[in-house]
């Protein structure tokens, strides 16, 4: 099992990771974001980005469920306009109920714990 600050077959911590993903949600281009990362080249940067978006819509839909199971009385989640944005706003929505009902957790560890590690891979 791996633990809870990093993602299967990645070297780079989830947190670091997580920053590259919400700041590409946000609008910054995978040059920008990359330039931001200390010590990744931008070539990684741009495969967790380009992975992250082949998973969104599993990640939106996984992440949204576990978090309307922790909250049941959640509102909606609202729609960010694009993909990316509404997955990495259902993992901080699902990591604040974890947060509220469990025990305090930094969204994007529990993220990791909560996918097996498996929120960058290619497998389901």
């Amino acid at each position: 099992m791996l633990s809870a600050d990093t993602l299967a077959r990645r070297r780079d911590l989830v947190d670091v990771i997580g920053s590259a993903l919400l700041a590409w949600a946000l609008g910054a281009g995978y040059r920008r974001v990359a330039a931001q990362v200390v010590g990744v080249t931008v070539w990684t940067v741009r495969g967790w980005l380009r992975r992250f978006a082949l998973n969104a819509e599993r990640v939106r839909v996984v992440f949204t469920v576990l978090a309307h199971d922790l909250d049941p009385l959640l509102a909606p989640i609202e729609p960010t306009g694009t993909a990316v944005g509404d997955a990495v706003e259902a993992v901080a929505v699902a990591a604040r109920a974890a947060s509220l009902r469990l025990a305090p957790v930094a969204p994007w560890q529990f993220a990791s714990a909560a996918s097996a590690g498996g929120l960058l891979s290619n497998a389901s």
